[in-house]
């Protein structure tokens, strides 16, 4: 199994033979059938867990102090998880979620679980009046990673990049700022609203010395 996430870390899923794997583990590769039917089985069981250690984490976002912190904490983990390890993030989107056997798969209990933590910051928010209450949790999620996924598929392809930072920071506030129920809360952060005083304040001043 080492050897396998090895090769596939180095060739991609696409290109991992069998063979390869075999060499890397120092055994024939007719022993490797002593425990897998063929390279498709093992992949899965090389994703699988993978997968269950990138979630071995799961309610850690209850430990945080607040809504912004609690979403950016579990929208970074994703996005890590994706640099990670690129070649099994792509096999996970490409081959095991478009299995029509998928939600019978470990990997949708896994996945099930590791989203769900997102549906209770939504949850409790709401429950506390922070956020509002007539978008269902389910919609949220579903944006949440759909704007994960969008974001790093180049990157998957390996026709760019992405920074974890930046993608985090505006997954977040677009949330966030969205379904704040204050209007306040939705407002500009104050970074922003210092850079806009200092641009009044500069302007004043110009005006004040033209006179």
């Amino acid at each position: 199994m080492a050897a396998a996430r090895s090769v596939i870390a180095e060739k991609g899923h696409e290109n991992t033979l069998l063979s390869d794997i075999a060499e890397r583990a120092g055994i024939v590769e007719g022993s490797l059938y002593r425990f897998f039917t063929n390279k498709q089985e093992l992949l899965v069981r090389v994703a699988e867990d993978w997968l269950r250690e990138e979630t071995a984490s799961d309610g850690d976002a209850a430990s945080i102090r607040g809504t912004w912190n609690q979403l950016r904490y579990l929208v970074g983990r994703s996005l890590q998880m994706v640099r990670r390890n690129p070649p099994l993030s792509r096999f996970l989107y490409t081959e095991i979620r478009s299995n029509p056997n998928y939600r019978n798969t470990a990997f949708y209990e896994l996945n099930h679980r590791f989203t769900a933590e997102v549906r209770r910051v939504f949850e409790s928010a709401m429950a506390s009046g922070e956020f509002r209450s007539d978008v269902s949790t389910r919609l949220l999620r579903d944006m949440v990673f759909g704007c994960i996924e969008h974001s790093t598929w180049a990157f998957l392809r390996g026709e760019g990049d992405f920074s974890v930072d930046e993608v985090a920071d505006s997954i977040t506030n677009v949330i966030y700022r969205g379904m704040a129920a204050t209007p306040a809360l939705a407002g500009p952060s104050l970074d922003v609203m210092v850079e806009r005083l200092e641009r009044v304040a500069k302007t004043l001043e110009q005006r004040t010395h033209r006179r």
